[in-house]
């Protein structure tokens, strides 16, 4: 069995006993999914370089779904990185998400929905990256893996510290506003990572099309541990 089907195998074995993810529930009935792909045409038309309006767009589409959290964004094919020259390739332009986005209000409480340590953790600053990151390193049935936390306030990584432990349940940081948060309608960022490959305080979070084989394997399906009914396993 390959490391990544080992990995879904494990994680979708052991979903009943992960807590949630944030303080918030992504079951209940204000929960709707959020269309970041060229086919928004409300996202379209909007200025997605001024996060003010960004953010303004993303309230009128939680509100024209009666709803006061979106997620969505696992394996994605985004036009809005076109907003910051970071994701920018040579030849070709980063789009592909790789986690799950929980666009929500800021100052939301952000949980470990298992036991594990601090990896590493970096405020990657750059317009339209990530702001505030805590990567999470976990363990189940000896098999390693971590978790990312993206856009996060800043006060999130105070008192931080490489290996520092948190249980299943604990408080690790809370959802930043914008633009301390990568400059990004507030939202979080969560994805699931097989290999770190040597990186730390940061792992893509978005890819080229050309690479989803590859980092499909890498990342396997969010809603793994999120298990929000909204989104697919």
């Amino acid at each position: 069995m390959d490391n990544t089907k080992k990995l879904s195998d494990i994680l979708s074995k052991h979903a009943i006993a992960f807590g949630p993810v944030l303080d918030a529930d992504l079951n209940g009935n204000a929960v709707c999914l959020l269309d970041f792909t060229a086919a928004n045409q409300r996202l379209k038309q909007t200025d997605l370089r001024d996060t003010a309006q960004f953010d303004e767009a993303v309230k009128h589409m939680l509100q024209e779904q009666h709803a006061t959290i979106g997620v969505g964004g696992y394996l994605e094919n985004r036009f809005i990185y076109h907003r910051s020259p970071h994701f920018d390739g040579a030849a070709e332009c980063r789009n592909l998400h790789l986690g799950v986005d929980v666009w929500l209000e800021a100052g939301t409480a952000v949980f470990a929905p298992l036991a594990g340590k601090v990896h590493s953790f970096a405020n990657n600053a750059n317009f339209g990256d990530y702001g505030p990151t805590i990567i999470l390193e976990h363990e189940l049935e000896g098999v390693p893996f971590y978790t990312l936390y993206g856009h996060l306030s800043s006060s999130s990584l105070e008192g931080m510290a490489v290996g520092k432990v948190f249980r299943k349940g604990d408080v690790i940081a809370t959802v930043g506003p914008f633009p301390e948060n990568g400059h990004w309608p507030s939202h979080l960022h969560f994805q699931i990572i097989r290999s770190m490959e040597g990186k730390y305080g940061d792992f893509p979070g978005v890819a080229t099309l050309s690479e989803k084989e590859v980092y499909e394997a890498l990342c396997p399906n969010p809603n793994l541990i999120l298990q929000c009914r909204h989104l697919p396993l």
